[in-house]
């Protein structure tokens, strides 16, 4: 999981994140909590005082051979044990004595579960800041066009118009509520792993809870208030989070996919030199920061799934599900920010075509608008007998290629009760947004990104 491991990984992923999963700073992580451990031990006075500074000196991992300690591994099951074995080593070549009381009344998993908190606490905040990054994006989209009037679209067939402004506040709105679940999932996640063998810290005698309290306050997590080695729901609760989150990029970026179509224009990635091009067609531009969060949501559906399956665990520690979450928690993580960071870029230098938008509503001759007169009519014909007659109107429209208000001004059963002015005022698209300014301005004002005089 280190940075340029694969060629894409700095198109697909994060740099910053994948860093903070790196086995370097995997193993720092883990080297941390030893040393917070024998500091702790020594103040509840389980070892002695001056055992602290030689381990706390052994504990770096520029000190040790990543790749060495995943081969021993293999055999050991887990990589905190040739750690140890490690850093016992090293201790013992400073202080012999202080070496006896590395890794007291500790377990793997102690280690390595605190090492991931660690880890997550990093890494997740990249993730926070991208999905911070696009919903300002959005939210500024959506003040800028807020009048931008364009098809609404419903099975990707024109509906009734919104207006670009809408649609934005709609992706700020998720964005929003997704970047709170992110990190409300992620405080949850921020507690001290810390049981010993199976959970009741009986090595420790009648100390376990004076050190339990110490190790999370010198590592800054809060201590649970029982052991949970197989008990994995906060990790669950914060994979659901991002995959949550990289679905809602991914949902932004399908949009702006299909609004970048040839056949539509309405917004595209502002063209970059270099950037979205072929290796083939000289005119193309491809929208690339949605292809990434496209990929980041295709993939992390099934990194939540094993999360969610991992957490089905025996007993006191699990067989399986525990090694499972290794890759996969980081991975998910990695790709919640490749994608959050995609669709912040995307939404940061977004190119919006309020004029295609308009061409594109008057080349439906104005049928996008026919729930309008078929509420017009409904108050007089009913509302069944009005959607048949502005129903058929459309299709004559359509087959005849003749824009609806002349099919419908044509129409003596519509005349009576409209005139061809009132026609022409209900097929108006900038006539018929409802809610749509209040909708805006009611994610804006919540968001804080009105300006002084409104959307």
């Amino acid at each position: 999981m280190t940075p340029g491991d694969r060629v894409h990984d700095r198109l697909l992923g994060e740099a910053d994140t994948s860093a903070r999963f790196s086995g370097h700073t995997q193993l720092q992580m883990m080297l941390d909590v030893e040393a917070a451990l024998a500091d702790a031990e020594a103040t509840a006075g389980v070892i002695p005082a001056t055992c602290v500074v030689p381990i706390q000196s052994a504990a770096k991992a520029e000190l040790y051979d990543c790749a060495v300690i995943g081969a021993e591994a293999v055999d050991a099951g887990n990589v905190v044990i040739p750690l140890v074995r490690h850093l016992t080593a090293r201790v013992a070549a400073i202080d012999a004595d202080a070496a006896r009381y590395v890794h007291w009344g500790a377990t793997s998993q102690d280690i390595l579960d605190t090492g991931v908190v660690l880890q997550l606490r990093a890494a997740v905040p990249t993730t926070l800041g991208h999905l911070e990054r696009a919903g300002r994006a959005a939210a500024a989209l959506a003040r800028r066009y807020a009048d931008a009037t364009m098809a609404g679209r419903t099975w990707l067939q024109q509906a009734t118009p919104i207006t670009f402004g809408l649609k934005a506040a709609g992706w700020a709105d998720a964005l929003d509520r997704t970047r709170q679940r992110v990190g409300t999932a992620l405080d949850d996640a921020l507690v001290l792993q810390f049981g010993g063998a199976s959970g009741t810290l009986a090595a420790l005698g009648s100390h376990g809870l004076a050190v339990t309290d110490g190790l999370a306050a010198r590592l800054g997590l809060r201590a649970p208030d029982i052991p949970w080695h197989a008990h994995r729901d906060r990790f669950a609760q914060l994979a659901c989070a991002l995959g949550v989150a990289t679905g809602t990029a991914g949902k932004i970026a399908r949009d702006l996919s299909l609004l970048a179509q040839t056949e539509i224009g309405e917004a595209s990635e502002r063209p970059v030199e270099g950037r979205g091009g072929s290796s083939t067609m000289p005119q193309k531009r491809n929208p690339v920061s949605a292809s990434v969060a496209l990929a980041a949501a295709i993939r992390a559906p099934g990194l939540v799934a094993t999360m969610l399956g991992a957490m089905v665990q025996e007993h006191e520690r699990g067989l399986g599900g525990w090694q499972a979450e290794w890759d996969t928690l980081p991975d998910l993580v990695l790709v919640s920010a490749g994608g959050a960071r995609a669709v912040a870029d995307a939404l940061d230098s977004l190119s919006v075509d309020a004029e295609r938008m308009r061409a594109n509503i008057d080349a439906s001759g104005g049928t996008l608008l026919a729930e309008s007169i078929s509420m017009a009519l409904a108050e007089s014909l009913g509302k069944r007998e009005a959607h048949t007659c502005v129903e058929a109107a459309c299709r004559r429209a359509v087959d005849e290629r003749r824009p609806l208000a002349d099919v419908l001004g044509d129409d003596p059963v519509v005349t009576r009760h409209l005139d061809r002015a009132e026609i022409a005022r209900r097929l108006s698209p900038d006539h018929y947004l409802g809610a749509t300014h209040a909708f805006i301005e009611r994610v804006l004002a919540r968001l804080g990104e009105t300006d002084r005089d409104g959307v």
